[in-house]
């Protein structure tokens, strides 16, 4: 989950790669380092903490003509945030340099084997072992470093996106990829090297992405190759063009990335309909279930991988998928289900559900299911995304970046692509007709306006943040589609407040949970008019008679629950299917506001990182 900054050109690295690593904090915050080089030497400079204190010591260091460089901010696996710990790496006779997102799972083994040949380790990182293999192939082989470093890691078991520069050739670096993802930007007269393409936007829109077993050797002025690991074989550079400009990446006068994300999320549903909700045809267009029709037609059964928030989507998916279009449907964690020797059926269609398109459990999940013979569909926002080159077929979301760590609107456009695929399923079946269909379209092309309607008034929901940041525990309780809510409005104040929170059915308190409840237990429920309506009042009028503090989320217009809760929320009345999208919001913002009464950085909450691309 770290992020890689390099460049290699005619300019000086410094700011590019600083701007690029502060553009990847989303990634992981615990310590940063760079590397500067010339033709002569190279100097690192490494900081435990943030890419802020980076930027501070590199001020006091004399300024020099450079050409390349390579920068690095981690999310820390193997050893503590530590400086020592910190990336950029030296080898142990000094000429190579390296960084590296990823696990080595046999480090331990590789370290034990280069200690018996005499060699030394600065650092507790596994990263440290596998630049001194590259270093130990090179020297007892013979090797450049293009070659040593494929053979290290066809050595190494583990994932890795990774950047390595010898002083020795002062005007190469070479890259390599598996699992973790790595993008080439080309531009005039220079390579940059990201993560993800984020650092490089305003200086390229000309991107490569790296496949897995992929390694590139670039040199200034010089064509980049790309070879196959494993095979050797050269491969053909597939450049795409960067449809994201820079004011997406930035926060545009938000005090947060969070708050900017989810104000951000009425257009980001637009985005997700443009093109595909044909209300006045009484439609939908999606070319990808079109071409496959048939696949989804017949299919046995959907399976739902992904993990996170993506996987709270998947849960509002199986309700939508089952009840309009009647085909069966799992959800599961795409971390238990790659290591549970899952029944696969050839008739399965199976859906891969990231933000990022890069989750790594979620990316292993998919191919395992795809060498049992499954259609692989997915859903992804990053165009260009590993999960939309491994999938079969599939759509993304249009949301544009999300780089706060707790997603929103990834969440809300991902509800809303399960929708559109539901609703077209069912009319594919015959589970619809089409003046049924017509309703919803009107109803979901709506949708974008009412949430602009709502976030205008959002101030009475700081008001109830100020009763309860202090709390220590929360309850979030749902039935239906907004049982996937609540176990997402848990997830969003666990994530950004660090206060505990579950999120439960409300059918099930009565199971265990309500022995939790009493004065000093804020309970979240929603209790929106469509659907178990009766039920939920029920559920809160036990939760009353035991001195809990409701805070309810509820339709516009709503006096029942009004008279019982202590706090109400409203939210436009709209289909019992529509609910997740417009319940979502206020506990989006709830969270929120409890982080920031409680002093958190919302942006990067302690611990976490926004793209999972190890295990």
């Amino acid at each position: 989950m770290c992020g890689i900054v390099a460049y290699i050109g005619e300019e000086h690295p410094e700011k590019i790669i600083i701007e690029g690593l502060q553009r990847l904090e989303y990634r992981g915050y615990d310590s940063a380092g760079i590397m500067l080089a010339n033709s002569d030497s190279y100097d690192i400079t490494k900081v435990a903490g943030k890419v802020e204190s980076l930027s501070n010591a590199l001020s006091e260091k004399p300024a020099a003509k450079m050409h390349i460089g390579m920068g690095h901010t981690r999310w820390a696996t193997h050893g503590k945030p530590t400086q020592n710990n910190a990336h950029p790496h030296v080898s142990q006779n000094g000429d190579l340099v390296l960084v590296h997102n990823g696990i080595i799972e046999n480090y331990s083994s590789l370290k034990e084997e280069l200690t018996n040949r005499g060699y030394s380790f600065q650092s507790d990182t596994d990263s440290e072992v596998l630049l001194n293999l590259i270093e130990d192939i090179q020297n007892r082989e013979g090797l450049k470093l293009g070659k040593a470093v494929q053979v290290a890691l066809q050595q190494v078991i583990g994932a890795y996106g990774l950047v390595v520069y010898d002083r020795k050739k002062p005007n190469e670096l070479v890259v390599a990829r598996l699992g973790s993802p790595l993008a080439i930007g080309i531009a005039e007269g220079a390579y940059f090297v990201g993560s993800d393409a984020t650092p490089f936007l305003e200086h390229t829109r000309k991107v490569i992405y790296l496949e897995d077993y992929e390694m590139a050797i670039l040199r200034t002025h010089k064509d980049l190759q790309i070879r196959n690991i494993k095979t050797d074989h050269k491969v053909a550079a597939y450049v795409e063009e960067l449809k994201w400009n820079l004011e997406n990446i930035q926060k545009g006068g938000y005090e947060h990335f969070m708050l900017k994300e989810i104000y951000e999320q009425p257009e980001a549903i637009r985005n997700t309909l443009r093109g595909r909700l044909l209300t006045k045809e009484g439609k939908i267009q999606i070319s990808a279930l079109n071409q496959h029709r048939d696949k989804f037609s017949n299919a046995r059964r959907i399976l739902i991988l992904a993990c996170g928030t993506s996987w709270h989507a998947g849960l509002v998916g199986e309700y939508l998928i089952e009840s309009f279009a009647r085909i069966p449907v799992e959800v599961e964690y795409a971390s238990e289900f790659r290591y549970r020797d899952p029944i696969i059926y050839k008739d399965d269609i199976v859906i891969g559900v990231s933000q990022s398109g890069e989750t790594a459990d979620t990316l292993a999940a998919l191919k395992i299911a795809q060498e049992q013979g499954a259609f692989i569909f997915g859903i992804c926002n990053v165009v260009g995304a590993s999960i939309s080159r491994l999938a079969d077929a599939g759509t993304f979301t249009h949301a544009g970046p999300e780089i706060g760590v707790a997603s929103t609107k990834a969440f809300t456009t991902q509800i809303t692509v399960f929708t559109l695929l539901a609703l077209e399923l069912a009319r594919i079946k015959g589970q619809l007709s089409d003046a049924e269909l017509r309703n919803y379209l009107f109803e979901l092309e709506n949708i974008p306006q009412e949430i602009e309607a709502f976030l205008e008034d959002i101030d009475h929901i700081k008001t109830i943040a100020e009763s309860y940041h202090t709390a220590d525990n929360c309850l979030y309780l749902g039935r239906g589609y907004n049982f996937p809510v609540a176990l997402e409005g848990a997830l969003k104040l666990k994530e950004i407040s660090y206060i505990h929170a579950e999120g439960y059915p409300a059918a099930e308190m009565k199971h265990g949970p309500i022995a939790l409840i009493d004065e000093n237990m804020p309970v979240i429920v929603i209790a929106t008019r469509k659907g178990h309506y009766e039920k939920i009042v029920s559920n809160i009028e036990e939760i009353k008679s035991r001195k809990g503090k409701i805070i309810a989320i509820v339709s516009e217009g709503d006096e029942a629950v009004k008279a019982l809760a202590d706090h109400v929320i409203e939210i436009p009345l709209s289909s019992e299917c529509f609910t997740p999208i417009f319940s979502t919001l206020p506990l989006q913002f709830l969270a929120y506001y409890i982080a920031i009464l409680r002093g958190c950085n919302v942006d990067q909450p302690r611990n976490l990182a926004k793209s999972v691309t190890v295990e």
